[in-house]
């Protein structure tokens, strides 16, 4: 494909009003899905599908960002994604410039998002509880691919911030899983300046909600520990809970440990140690 969506670097038009100019859209993200002030566009164009992400409009002042912060996340994901070839991440075919800001063109993705708010999240049909019923091999599997994708992204400088089961696209026809929205990573280490940082509690290490604190790979560490015990268990560290062999809920409890000196101290040492016990365990 050809077409200008992949190949123009500007437009002087409102986001909403290029694309349906150029293709037609089949969905909309915005205040009604979520609340962090982008609005992002399903496409097709010449029976192609892509996701624009956009930073929205910027007149609205509903969102705790403001638009030049919105800018600045969405341009700080394409340098993450320039960064990282990983195929959990959608593919980025091109950043355009258009009267609110930069549009982000992705791939579509097919498939449901794991996360779910409190009032669904313990329903038996939710896409989060599906997750957790699947036999423990092909969650491993999808495992490994989040692991491995943060292993490149530490390698290439990245700390995860604001990772949480909303970032986690499942294709349970293919069993694929991709990741997306990491527009809030950073090139670290570096030091807590807000206190609470965002993310979600049920993912977050001790030091994202402590000012002054240092935020670090061990970070990143504690927050796939928590993946795990949200994606392999119930959400808790008990034992009884958790559906991986002893091997996995020895590295799940160290990754998850309150002191950061206990923890793992690198994305690579996690991986190493999570892959060595689950030898065997993805074809079993």
């Amino acid at each position: 494909m050809n077409h200008q969506l992949l190949k123009i670097e500007s437009t002087d038009q409102k986001p909403e009003s290029y694309l349906r100019e150029i293709g037609s859209l089949f969905a909309v993200f915005d205040e009604h899905s979520q609340d962090s002030g982008n609005i992002s566009y399903g496409v097709q164009v010449d029976r192609r599908r892509f996701f624009v992400k956009t930073a929205g409009d910027p007149s609205d002042l509903r969102s705790f960002l403001s638009h030049k912060e919105r800018v600045s996340l969405l341009h700080n994901a394409v340098r993450l994604r320039r960064s990282c070839a990983h195929c959990a991440l959608p593919q980025l075919h091109n950043v355009i410039e258009s009267l609110h800001g930069p549009m982000l063109v992705y791939d579509w993705i097919e498939g449901e998002l794991l996360r779910a708010d409190s009032a669904t999240r313990q329903q038996p049909q939710s896409a989060l509880q599906r997750f957790r019923r699947l036999p423990v091999p092909e969650i491993l599997s999808a495992l490994h691919h989040v692991f491995e994708l943060h292993l490149e992204l530490a390698q290439a400088g990245w700390i995860a911030v604001d990772f949480y089961d909303g970032c986690l696209i499942y294709d349970f026809a293919i069993r694929k899983m991709q990741v997306i929205d990491l527009d809030m990573y950073r090139e670290g280490p570096f030091v807590n300046g807000m206190g609470r940082m965002f993310g979600s509690s049920r993912y977050m290490a001790p030091e994202e909600f402590e000012r002054g604190a240092i935020i670090d790979e061990k970070t990143t560490v504690f927050t796939m520990g928590r993946t795990v015990a949200n994606l392999l268990s119930d959400g808790s560290l008990a034992r009884s809970a958790f559906r991986g062999g002893d091997g996995h809920y020895s590295i799940l409890r160290r990754a998850c440990c309150a002191s950061r000196d206990q923890r793992f101290a690198s994305i690579s040492e996690f991986f190493s140690a999570w892959q060595e016990a689950g030898k065997g365990a993805l074809s079993g």
